[in-house]
Parts: structure tokens; C-alpha cells; sequence
């Protein structure tokens, strides 16, 4: 088993702004790590205080994983951190090299990983 993470941001707390963002991040982390939708285990996300429209895990269950466990939490408050962002934990099965796994940090969430270390570009 293997995890990867992603993060995206949202302009307004908006149900359909969070389902877009996040089915796009999650899709972008699909394709660009070559996973199939068996390979999935489970998503855990996290979303900051200032979205409260929609559980991210939503837009998974609209994109066909019914089946698949889906945990949506709060983020930790943390005082100048990043607002509006939507974040991802991805559990896959197999085995793969961590220098394999691309992690995407899309929008304003780009800042959060230097890109020497995270795949943040499209």
C-alpha cells in the first residue's frame, strides 16, 4: 500500500467550487500516477473552516466511487495558514517507489510544496 497526497484551493466557499476543484485534483492525481480505480483503497479529506457547502467527498461519489471509503474532517485551524483549501489523502494498493508517487498541489496550494519535491504542474 501506498499513500499520495493533494491539495487544492477554492475562490468561494461553494458547493459547486469545491466539487469541481477537488474532482479535478483527484483526477490529475488518478492520471498522473497511472491508478486504476481498483487501486484505490480509500480517501481521506480535510477542508479548512471557511468550507462548510459540501464534503469534498462528494465529488468522488459523483465520479463513480461508491464503493470506496470516503472520511471527510475538518483541518486544523492553524493562524495564517492557507485559506479555502481542500486536501487529500489517497490510500492505494500496491507497491510502488516513493520517488515514483507524484503528489499535485493545484491553485493557491501550489505554495505549500517546494516543486523540487512535489509535482505541483499540470
Amino acid at each position: 500500500m501506498f499513500s499520495i497526497r493533494g491539495a487544492v484551493t477554492v475562490k468561494k466557499n461553494d458547493a459547486n467550487q469545491i466539487i469541481q476543484a477537488t474532482k479535478s485534483m483527484v483526477l490529475k492525481i488518478i492520471k498522473k500516477n497511472k491508478l486504476k480505480d481498483e487501486d484505490i483503497i480509500s480517501f481521506i479529506f480535510t477542508a479548512t473552516r471557511d468550507l462548510d457547502q459540501v464534503y469534498p467527498g462528494r465529488a468522488v461519489r459523483e465520479m463513480g466511487f461508491v464503493k470506496t471509503s470516503i472520511l471527510c474532517l475538518q483541518e486544523m485551524h492553524v493562524k495564517s495558514s492557507l485559506k479555502k483549501c481542500i486536501r487529500v489523502m489517497i490510500l492505494a494498493d500496491g507497491l510502488k517507489d516513493k520517488k515514483q508517487i507524484k503528489h499535485i498541489y493545484l491553485k493557491e496550494a501550489a505554495n505549500l510544496r517546494e516543486e523540487q519535491f512535489f509535482n505541483t504542474s499540470g
